[in-house]
């Protein structure tokens, strides 16, 4: 165990919740820290359901063409906790990531604070002290009461497609939970909307005029689609004909959509668009495997890795797999039980061969195994219960072994595959 492992660890017992939405711990910690959020480069901040992580690992892509440095925050983590916070470009050392942890621990005292807000403060820490020209903030949950919901004026906000989930925390409708996600948006600051639904995207304009805050929205101030196997984007500086995003998955045209708009605001060149949707990269979003244990297990399985996991996640899975050539598909799926399960499955119903349900390894949080299968047998997906994921691997190997394998139901599981397959 590393030094900022121990930290970690220590930190998920400040607070007896794992999340807590308010933001007065955090101001507490910042304020003792010295307000670190007021000393960040400029910031471009990111909500939203689905697509929040694509579209700042594209921005990111797009900056560095140019030859900026750029922080930037996202979450959860897959293998690593280091993953969460780039420093300029760089993936933060663990010297430094054990430093600003205890830093953060020493200033916050006896105070309850939960686990995501510590460590978001030592991310901003991190960000302030360190030059860079732009800092790119990933919300963690919702956004209103969010961690990260602390920059009084970012340069940009970005709002990716709004659907239902985290009911228990955000809403139970999509005006509610679209509400939260709005949240981020400043007074006179410029917000980039993705896709949404009607309801969704009403709330969201509500909220911008509230703030004065110009809009730029999909279907009104841009387009994006694809022709004759290419991306067409335009706003009105004009038309971009652009290489399909590199990142599988029909939705990542939107994704894109939302990245370019960035940067053009940002006053980026058609090349540096270019960098953005064609050398982007985002672990776990329909990943393929070409090495490592996992593979060596089955070589002649085509194996890959997503960690979407409610509907709007499910729907981009089986859109994915169904531009995909024909092939047997299996799938071997863990998820948490805080999800809309069926609702994740049933897209994926018309793709699938079958489908193998694990519990995901060390998740107390997890879904038993027996529970997914029955809930694929319900969206009407043939299923069986295997003892683990290399187990999982093997059995359809042996009954198919030239078939198309994703792993998938949840981060978590994508991230013990990630650890695993090293």
């Amino acid at each position: 165990m590393t030094s900022s492992d121990l930290i970690l660890d220590r930190m998920m017992t400040f607070h007896p919740k794992v999340i807590d939405l308010t933001l007065d711990r955090v101001h507490r910690l910042l304020a003792a820290l010295g307000n670190p959020e007021r000393s960040l480069p400029p910031v471009i901040h990111v909500a939203g359901t689905n697509g929040k992580g694509s579209t700042q690992a594209m921005i990111r892509a797009g900056l560095e063409a140019a030859g900026f440095a750029a922080h930037a925050y996202t979450s959860p983590h897959l293998a690593y906790f280091h993953e969460r916070i780039r420093l300029a470009g760089a993936l933060i050392t663990e010297a430094a990531l054990a430093a600003l942890l205890d830093e953060c621990v020493q200033k916050n005292g006896a105070g309850e604070i939960t686990f995501f807000e510590i460590t978001t403060c030592a991310a901003f820490l991190a960000f302030a002290r360190t030059k860079a020209d732009y800092t790119l903030l990933e919300v963690g949950l919702g956004g209103r009461l969010d961690a990260t919901n602390v920059v009084d004026q970012p340069l940009l906000t970005i709002i990716t497609p709004v659907s239902i989930d985290h009911q228990q925390y955000l809403g139970e409708t999509l005006p509610e939970i679209a509400f939260e996600k709005a949240g981020i948006i400043k007074r006179g600051v410029p917000v980039v909307v993705g896709p949404q639904d009607e309801a969704g995207l009403a709330v969201i304009e509500a909220r911008a005029l509230r703030m004065a805050a110009p809009v730029l929205a999909y279907g009104q101030h841009w387009h994006v689609h694809e022709e004759h196997g290419r991306m067409v984007y335009q706003d009105e500086r004009g038309l971009l004909d652009l290489p399909m995003p590199n990142l599988p998955g029909p939705h990542q045209m939107m994704n894109a959509g939302a990245a370019l708009t960035a940067l053009r605001y940002l006053g980026r060149s058609t090349a540096e668009c270019e960098a953005a949707v064609t050398q982007a990269f985002w672990p776990a979003r329909m990943q393929r495997l070409r090495r490592g244990p996992l593979v060596d297990l089955a070589p002649k399985v085509e194996l890959w890795l997503d960690g979407g996991h409610n509907p709007a996640g499910g729907v981009a899975v089986a859109s994915t797999l169904a531009r995909m050539p024909e092939r047997e598909t299996y799938l071997i799926c863990g998820m948490l039980n805080t999800k809309d399960v069926r609702g994740y499955m049933v897209p994926l119903a018309p793709q699938t061969t079958a489908l193998h349900a694990v519990s995901i390894p060390g998740e107390k949080n997890t879904l038993p195994a027996e529970t997914t299968r029955d809930a694929a047998l319900a969206a009407g997906i043939k299923a069986r219960v295997s003892a683990s994921v290399a187990e999982a691997l093997a059995e359809i190997a042996a009954m198919s072994p030239e078939a198309r394998v994703l792993i998938c139901g949840s981060l978590y599981l994508a991230g013990w595959v990630l650890r695993e397959n090293g």
